[in-house]
């Protein structure tokens, strides 16, 4: 039987190394690499801006 698909985001403090080798011990393996933005907002002269704040690794 094959596994279900499940996503590991590299945490805080890890290495894509380290959260590939919590995938292996799991029995998963990548099949790709995402990353997403995230963004804060701030107020500047009553308008809204939104500046990047970091971004999220997934595998």
């Amino acid at each position: 039987m094959s596994q279900k698909k499940k996503k590991f985001e590299v945490l805080e403090n890890e290495t894509i190394d380290q959260c590939l080798d919590r995938m292996k011990q799991e029995g998963y393996f990548p099949i790709r690499r995402m990353e997403k933005p995230y963004f804060k907002e701030m107020k500047k002269n009553g308008k809204t801006e939104y500046e990047p704040a970091g971004q999220k690794n997934s595998l």
